[in-house]
């Protein structure tokens, strides 16, 4: 492989790894929205916040098929920028470290919301049950059973 060849991979691994670094940042900043959404139970908000964190994961996973197809190129390249690599996946584990923050804020207010149904409906603990049509049955104190 010519030196030209080589010097043009390394610099394209170079700036996919600056994209996924940049594409990382943005997530954490989406996830800080998100976070800001649920604290203030903004549907608008969340819904957005949740379309962008989509569409960064789908630019993250483009980006690493990239990534992965020139380091097979060009392996010498992809060891001189380790640094920049480690550093992404420190931005990466903080990512998920907000993702998990925001997804037991949900996991508390789906349980909440839970709580409240079964005090509303006097089922507590229930989660129903399925007819033998395969339909939902979430109270069966209603339900009649027989009839004489």
């Amino acid at each position: 492989m010519s030196r030209q060849l080589q010097h043009e991979l390394g610099t394209a691994l170079s700036a996919v790894i600056g994209d996924m670094q940049q594409a990382v940042e943005q997530l954490a900043q989406t996830l800080e929205a998100e976070r800001l959404a649920l604290d203030t139970n903004s549907i608008e908000a969340l819904d957005r916040a949740g379309a962008q964190k989509q569409a960064l994961m789908l630019q993250l996973e483009q980006l690493d098929v990239e990534r992965q197809q020139l380091s097979r190129e060009l392996p010498a390249s992809a060891a001189m920028l380790e640094s920049n690599w480690t550093r992404f996946v420190q931005s990466l584990r903080r990512c998920q470290q907000l993702n998990q923050r925001n997804g037991g804020m949900v996991n508390l207010r789906l349980n909440q919301v839970r709580q409240a149904l079964s005090v509303l409906t006097g089922h507590t603990g229930e989660n129903g049950l399925y007819g033998r049509t395969g339909v939902l049955h979430a109270s069966l104190r209603s339900q009649v059973l027989a009839e004489a």
